[in-house]
């Protein structure tokens, strides 16, 4: 062979090596050019001007909308960051009077935190801006009530749980046991900060498996390295999953949806039997001191109207218990 044609050979034998390095790293689910490519945010913005979003450097995917002069503030539940840009451009459409809105969509310890330090620091930036509405499960909401919080609250939606893998659930998990198993890698919400751990999930797994089981996940694996537990489980969990470092998550069953069925993420999921699982009912209020009542009661009545229901259903959302 001429010195010439081995100089042409060689890149093309070390593209096929790459490509077939590429093609084995996708398929075991660890490339991290194929992650970054899915690194938040999910949802496309609702708000114009020069975007500079930078995928796992600089995208702020929690954060929804316009933080200057808003008309009305939401801090949402956070597991319904997936469908609120649609439904906060649907409530803008409906009153146009209310054309700037900002929502949050953070774990609702972190909201209430926020709310009591008076401001929110994420990266170098200071969030001061007061809530109008706040969303949360029902408990949570009853118990803020009683100490004043809202002017009026409302229930509006229904959840329950579900396990979240990777597409086509390679290890085969079948139910809350399964998670159990010697060298399945977990993602799980921390029960000392998220409140789906300890007002949802441990219940399910006690129901399913009894304090056992709950110990087995919740302790052995932690102490194991096979349990990793999330300060943000809704980004948290999906992102550790792609990246090819858990196996499986324990999510809500509008997560497990939104990356197994509504997007190409690479996921899958589990449906968990009523028996062993948890619903859950949402309820906003509006808050004691809003700064836009006007725009918190039109939210409140779209959120509960058939317009606001219906992007809801479409997102996998139960009605609200008792609707």
């Amino acid at each position: 062979m001429s010195s010439n044609k081995r100089a042409h050979g060689i890149p093309r034998i070390r593209r096929a090596l790459l490509a077939l390095g590429a093609t084995a790293l996708v398929a075991s689910g660890l490339a991290p050019a194929r992650a970054a490519s899915f690194d938040p945010p999910w949802s496309k913005p609702m708000v114009t001007g020069e975007v500079f979003t930078v995928p796992g450097v600089d995208n702020l995917p929690d954060i929804h909308g316009d933080l200057n002069r808003p008309d009305l503030v939401v801090f949402f539940a956070g597991n319904q960051y997936m469908l609120v840009n649609e439904l906060l451009a649907a409530f803008r459409k409906a009153h146009p009077e209310f054309g700037r809105v900002l929502a949050e969509t953070l774990p609702p310890g972190v909201l209430a935190r926020q709310i009591a330090r008076g401001g929110l620091v994420v990266g170098n930036a200071r969030i001061t801006l007061k809530p109008d509405v706040f969303t949360a499960g029902r408990g949570r909401i009853r118990a803020l009530a009683r100490k004043g919080w809202f002017t009026a609250t409302r229930d509006y939606a229904g959840n329950r749980l579900a396990i979240l893998t990777r597409k086509g659930n390679p290890l085969g998990i079948r139910g809350w046991r399964d998670l159990a198993r010697p060298g399945v890698r977990l993602c799980m919400p921390n029960p000392e900060t998220e409140g789906i751990a300890a007002h949802a999930i441990i219940p399910a797994l006690t129901a399913a498996g009894g304090q056992a089981l709950k110990r087995a996940i919740y302790e052995t694996k932690v102490r194991d390295g096979e349990t990793f537990l999330t300060r943000i489980h809704h980004r948290q969990t999906p992102l550790r999953l792609m990246r090819g470092q858990c196996d499986a998550g324990a999510v809500w069953f509008t997560e497990a949806w939104f990356h197994g069925r509504m997007t190409d993420h690479g996921l899958g999921m589990v449906e968990i039997p009523r028996k062993e699982n948890h619903v859950m009912t949402y309820s906003a209020g509006i808050m004691k001191d809003a700064p836009h009542p006007a725009a918190a009661r039109a939210f409140l009545d779209f959120l509960a109207g058939p317009e606001g229901q219906a992007i809801y259903r479409r997102h996998g959302f139960l009605p609200a218990a008792g609707s």
